[in-house]
């Protein structure tokens, strides 16, 4: 039992260790996204209400076919199916009934009513598509960010031991008497200051993994440590490639929101059509067959001739004398006899029936229902194709605000990169001149924190520019690639 409870311990702990050690990539981090977020799979239910549409309009093409079955007890008063007669009964019955019918014509109204099912299909799976592109896009965004505050993190860190290792030479200067209480203290007050702007960092870092977590719908308990490779690693096109009016032309094409807006439109043209033909006169056959079984059982008296003649009321006149037709006398003799139906089969094979016919079917009159489904199939039609123009205007305008600002954000990168290394070697001068005691430690801590803040305006100017250009390539609608 120890052996099995010491197996345990260490397989729950290489497993822990094993999900702690694994690295999420961009793309595995994308991946994970699509699979899990819980607005595309909702996405994903309505595509499979509108497979199901589709797939019920098309067999509507084919005949119906029905087939009823009832059985009853009928008590009181009632006509006796054998003789006619109105008595006292109990009658127990069953009837079996067959019906089909199918339309032969109707203005290709269904036929135009499937086209457009399928168009909505196909309009879903692009929404689809449209809400996996924007998760991939914040995706890209959020890992992006979390990268950015991971290299500001290990910037700050590394101001922070500069300061440590400055403090440390400093507090020897000033044993040795070489150099004021004083430095020793504002240098103090630098370490302090940069511990601080490195535990906010590290926080700005771990709020960057959370949303990143939301994103990917992850598990916020569960460990989680995203690859960090070198920014410049990042796959980016050329900006040159990337010219506003050539994106554009490509995202008209690939884009799922314009994918979308063409495949509703042409569904609500069909629809028109659709409910246009619904206001034709319509042609149909039918058929059927049926048949029933009645169970009853009747006691009746038996009759017997009594030997005896009577008048039957009848008159026969031969020419020369006028004559009473007699009858046999006939009366109940005391018994009685049951009367029961014809056998199961037997009724079911006599009274079975068949019938078929063609019917035409004429709208006149309906409370105005078939024109109103009309008119507002038109205005729908209409109101999509101010939609379809809208978003292509306003896709048209995002991408030339895309290229404008991938063009600023290089500029700004190309400007901090020089910053960076005028700062590095204005920092490495102050080093010099302060170990000689030709600069105030003020000073040296000026030149520090300059340097700094080039090297995070850096870090942020570099990341921005990789998404600003990511964004770009968004646009063409072909995916991001990593």
């Amino acid at each position: 039992m120890r052996y099995i409870f010491s197996y345990l311990v260490f397989s729950i702990v290489f497993f822990t260790h094993a999900t702690a050690q694994k690295k999420w990539s961009l793309l595995e981090c994308v991946n994970y996204a699509m699979e899990n977020n819980i607005g595309v799979k909702q996405t994903a239910l309505q595509a499979k209400f509108s497979d199901l549409q589709l797939k019920q309009d098309k067999q509507g093409q084919y005949p119906t076919l029905n087939l009823n079955n009832n059985y009853g007890v009928s008590f009181g008063r009632r006509e006796n199916p054998t003789t006619g007669i109105f008595e006292d009964q109990r009658f127990f019955n069953t009837g079996l009934n067959m019906q089909s019918s199918v339309s032969i014509f109707n203005w290709y109204s269904q036929k135009n009513r499937i086209a457009a099912d399928n168009l909505e299909v196909k309009a879903s799976y692009a929404l689809i598509d449209k809400q996996k592109n924007d998760i991939a896009l914040s995706v890209a965004s959020s890992y992006l960010q979390l990268l950015l505050n991971v290299k500001q993190s290990e910037i700050v860190n590394i101001q922070l031991q500069q300061s440590k290792q400055q403090l440390v030479n400093t507090q020897k200067l000033v044993t040795a008497g070489t150099l004021p209480e004083l430095n020793a203290a504002e240098l103090e007050a630098q370490v302090a200051r940069d511990s601080a702007n490195y535990i906010a960092a590290k926080g700005n870092t771990e709020q960057s993994v959370l949303s990143l977590k939301n994103l990917m719908n992850f598990d916020a308990a569960q460990p989680f440590e995203v690859d960090t490779p070198p920014v410049e690693k990042i796959f980016i096109e050329d900006i040159a490639s990337l010219q506003p009016d050539a994106v554009y032309t490509l995202a008209l094409a690939n884009m799922p929101q314009q994918q979308f807006n063409n495949y509703k439109y042409l569904a609500a043209e069909k629809n028109k059509n659709a409910a246009k033909g619904a206001m034709m006169p319509s042609i149909g056959a039918f058929g059927g067959l049926n048949t029933n079984y009645i169970y009853f059982k009747s006691a009746i008296p038996n009759f017997a001739a009594t030997g005896q003649f009577i008048p039957s009321g009848l008159i026969v006149n031969n020419g020369a004398n006028t004559l009473n037709v007699l009858q046999p006398e006939i009366k109940e003799n005391g018994t009685f006899r049951n009367i029961t139906p014809n056998p199961f089969f037997t009724q079911l094979s006599a009274n079975f029936g068949q019938n078929i016919g063609i019917g035409i079917s004429v709208p006149i009159f309906n409370g105005g229902a078939l024109k109103s489904t009309y008119q507002r199939s038109k205005l729908s039609l209409k109101s999509l194709e101010l939609t379809k123009e809208q978003d292509n205007q306003k896709l048209k305008q995002d991408i030339y605000t895309a290229h404008s600002l991938a063009v600023v954000a290089l500029e700004k990168f190309n400007a901090s990169k020089k910053s960076v290394e005028t700062a590095e070697r204005s920092y490495g001068f102050a080093n010099k001149r302060y170990a000689i005691g030709m600069l105030t430690t003020l000073e040296l801590i000026t030149n520090q924190n300059n340097l700094l803040r080039a090297k995070l305006e850096y870090s942020l100017n570099q990341f921005d520019y990789v998404f600003k250009m990511k964004v770009l390539e968004f646009y063409k609608g072909m995916g991001l690639k990593f």
